[in-house]
């Protein structure tokens, strides 16, 4: 399995431009219920904002953020991940690079995103299948 099965699609995406307004961002993470926003110009990846740079960088800081943009706050050149990337090789990339989001490359190009959020629900629904064939294929268990 690799990345690309397991990613959100370019059209889940949220994206903005480098001078889109923080107040915009944090405004589209709630509307969207995200946790970052990729900083795109087109299929190029500029940086990406989390919650968390707004919640300390803005925020934290003190300053008037009236004029404050993605530009002022993003991780420029964030760490991506290639699409043909194997999802075991992702849990080592994100844990090496100390990330919970990873904006997802194919060809170069923008194409999606994956986060750690995604992965536990993933390996939550693997575990329900894998504990439903255990359950058919064992006696029953009764505690004593």
């Amino acid at each position: 399995m690799t990345v690309r099965d397991i990613a959100r699609p370019k059209d889940e995406l949220v994206t903005a431009t480098p001078d889109t307004s923080v107040q915009e961002l944090a405004k589209m993470m709630e509307d969207r219920m995200v946790g970052s926003v990729v900083v795109a110009d087109g299929d190029s990846i500029e940086g990406i904002v989390t919650d968390r740079d707004i919640a300390l960088k803005c925020v934290g800081s003190g300053d008037d953020i009236s004029e404050t943009t993605a530009k002022d706050v993003m991780t420029e050149k964030p760490f991506t991940v290639d699409a043909n990337t194997g999802v075991y090789e992702l849990f080592r990339l994100l844990h090496e690079h100390g990330v919970r989001r990873a904006p997802i490359v194919d060809d170069g190009k923008l194409s999606g995103i994956v986060t750690t959020d995604d992965l536990l629900v993933l390996l939550e629904d693997e575990m329900h299948e894998l504990t439903e064939i255990i359950r058919a294929e064992s006696p029953p268990y009764t505690p004593a």
